[in-house]
């Protein structure tokens, strides 16, 4: 697993889709669908950003998913989310999320990065624990999916806990 800038040509692979999309868009919360151009419009914004830190995650060049920070200098915090289409299982998002602390915490000098993950995404949820994240509360019924409302946690970490 590589983690790479975002580039224009990821895109495509975007689009596409992979073979777990309706499971990433119930785990995210996605009831949009995107087109190739939507996709497009999304790296080039994400690209011209400098309070953006996006990295696509890679296997033997092909596209998984992504991890992100949206930064917010003078909180000296950033919110977090990552999203993979491929790669259940194999420790690739453990792997984007330390690299993303890493540069959170040591690169940008931040303090705080949080996040919010849905209640039924216990694999996600034990990752974030196992990271250090903590849970400070819920957003309740936050998510409306196939007629049944789920809770957001919102979770986070500190450069000044120890993990």
């Amino acid at each position: 697993m590589e983690l790479v800038p975002l580039r224009k040509e990821f895109a495509q692979a975007m689009a596409e889709g992979g073979p777990h999309d309706d499971e990433v868009n119930r785990l995210t919360g996605t009831h949009q669908t995107y087109s190739l151009a939507d996709y497009e419009a999304y790296v080039e914004r994400t690209l011209n950003d400098p309070n953006r830190y996006t990295r696509a995650i890679t296997e033997d060049g092909k596209y998984l998913g992504e991890v992100v920070l949206t930064i917010n200098p003078h909180n000296r915090s950033a919110g977090m989310r990552i999203a993979l289409w491929d790669g259940f299982g194999k420790g690739c998002g453990t792997l984007a999320i330390r690299h993303v602390l890493d540069h959170a915490f040591k690169e940008r000098n931040l303090h705080r990065v949080d996040l919010e993950v849905y209640d039924f995404n216990e694999r996600a949820i034990h990752v974030y624990k196992k990271l250090g994240f903590r849970e400070e509360g819920r957003l309740r019924d936050a998510l409306l999916w196939d007629g049944v409302f789920h809770d957001a946690i919102v979770m986070s970490i500190l450069s000044t806990d120890n993990i």
